[in-house]
C-alpha cells in the first residue's frame, strides 16, 4: 500500500470541483503539531489557536473558491479528553468555513458498517477517497488513495446517512 503525506493529500482540495467530506471515527488523535497546544489545554492554560492557521487558511481557500468542506465526528460519550479539546476548538474550523457535525457513537444506526475497515477518510467530489492510516501509538502515517467505484459509492452512502442525522456543531451539547 502506497501512502501519501498530508501535504500531498491537501493538494486534492485544489483539484476537486465541488468539495470534500471528512469522516472521523477515532476518539483520540496524536498529531505532533497539536502536542503542545493540547498539552497546554490539558494543564488549563489559555488556548492559542495559531497552530491551526495552516488548516484554516486551506479551508478559507477552498470554501472561498465555492467548494464545500464538511466533517462528521463520530464520538463516544462521555468524550475522551482529546474529543473534549476538539469540541472547544471546532468553532475555529467553522469560522474558517468548514461545516462540522457530531454523531454520538451510541446513536449510530444498528448494523452500520464503516467502509475501508473503519479507518477515517476524506471523500473528494464523490470520486476519490484518501484513507487515513495510523500506527499502533496513534500517530498519523499517511493517506491511501482509493478510486474503486464500489468503495467510493459506499463512502458516499455512509456520508449521506451520517450527514443527514449528525448534529451541527453550534447545536451539539455534549
Amino acid at each position: 500500500m502506497e501512502l501519501i503525506s498530508s501535504t500531498e493529500r491537501n493538494q486534492l482540495f485544489d483539484g476537486c470541483v465541488h468539495g470534500a467530506f471528512h469522516l472521523e471515527l477515532r476518539d483520540d488523535y496524536s498529531v505532533p503539531v497539536e502536542d503542545g497546544p493540547y498539552a497546554s489545554w490539558l494543564r488549563g492554560e489559555p488556548l492559542d489557536h495559531s497552530y491551526m492557521e495552516p488548516w484554516t487558511q486551506l479551508v478559507e481557500h477552498v470554501t472561498g473558491a465555492g467548494k464545500t468542506m464538511r466533517r462528521v465526528r463520530v464520538v463516544t460519550e462521555p468524550h475522551t479528553p482529546y474529543i473534549q479539546w476538539e469540541y472547544v476548538t471546532a468553532h475555529v474550523n467553522e469560522e474558517a468555513g468548514e461545516s462540522v457535525r457530531w454523531y454520538p457513537r451510541h446513536q449510530l444506526p444498528e448494523g452500520l458498517t464503516f467502509p475501508v475497515d473503519g479507518h477515517d477518510w476524506w471523500l473528494f467530489d464523490d470520486s476519490i477517497i484518501a484513507v487515513g492510516h495510523f500506527d499502533d501509538s496513534g500517530r498519523f502515517l499517511g493517506n491511501e488513495l482509493i478510486d474503486t467505484p464500489a468503495i467510493v459509492a459506499e463512502c458516499v452512502r455512509v456520508r449521506d446517512l451520517l450527514w443527514a442525522s449528525a448534529v451541527p456543531h453550534p447545536e451539539y451539547k455534549p
